[in-house]
């Protein structure tokens, strides 16, 4: 078997999450129906993030085992062939050693998390972003985030259907992005670790929306951290502004 790297982009409004599952449309599943219209059997292909429902993905990166021994622009131009009409897309591909692992040799994973502020509903970008329609502070965000830098334990930032061994992880960045258009301002918050707890980054955003609203001072963040108690946490944001940007590795498979 030759193992592939497959760096994946999709909208995910239409499906459950990236994870296969039995009776809902999943982002896996579409790609695995689509390697098995390639080599007929049964695909298992492994993700470096498994994308909650309404989450979506800029450079996701899975792998995949075939036998045959494919061009990698020949594999994603047939595989995209074959995912028409779901909103999936393989933008790039590459050959990979057996060691190779979407998920476990990742060593960082890049989310953005695209917050617009404009009284008006969305017609263009519907589902894109998290819409509200009252005004925000970027610097209050931006103090309030620099809290969560670093080594903690995120209890308060984490699902409670969370299956992580523990709930402390090293944050590397959180960095909060003012942009204007001519119908509102878009917040963006770049948010890089490792790896990410259930939920976290959606956390994250819902907590720091109310400081930048004027309901949370920034240090509070720093009393819902310290208090490691889900209770404390602000209200989670929805999915739709949320993606999975990027995936980076020791040697990047897709570097040419």
């Amino acid at each position: 078997m030759l193992r592939y790297a497959l760096k994946v982009e999709y909208d995910g409004s239409p499906f459950a999450g990236w994870q296969r599952q039995a009776d809902h449309p999943s982002v896996q599943g579409a790609i695995e129906a689509a390697l098995s219209k390639l080599e007929p059997g049964e695909h298992t292909i492994a993700a470096a993030g498994r994308t909650d429902a309404g989450v979506h993905g800029w450079g996701q990166v899975a792998h995949c085992d075939l036998q045959k021994d494919w061009d990698p622009f020949r594999l994603s131009e047939a595989l995209n062939f074959h995912l028409k009409p779901d909103p999936v897309a393989i933008v790039d591909c590459a050959r990979v050693s057996e060691d190779f692992h979407a998920r476990f040799s990742a060593t960082e994973r890049h989310y953005v998390f695209r917050l617009l502020s404009r009284r008006a509903p969305l017609t263009f970008g519907a589902g894109q972003f998290w819409r509200v329609n009252h005004a925000l502070d970027a610097k209050a965000m931006k103090a309030g985030a620099k809290h969560l830098l670093g080594q903690h334990d995120f209890t308060t930032f984490r699902s409670t259907q969370c299956q992580a061994d523990s709930p402390v992880k090293t944050l590397d960045r959180l960095d909060v992005t003012e942009i204007q258009h001519s119908t509102g301002s878009e917040y963006q918050f770049d948010v890089r670790a490792r790896s990410f707890l259930h939920n976290q980054v959606r956390s994250f955003v819902g907590t720091l929306e109310r400081v930048g609203a004027g309901a949370w001072a920034p240090d509070d963040v720093a009393k819902a951290l310290d208090a490691k108690d889900r209770a404390a946490c602000g209200p989670v944001s929805p999915p739709q502004g949320l993606y999975l940007a990027q995936v980076i590795y020791p040697d990047d498979p897709f570097q040419k």
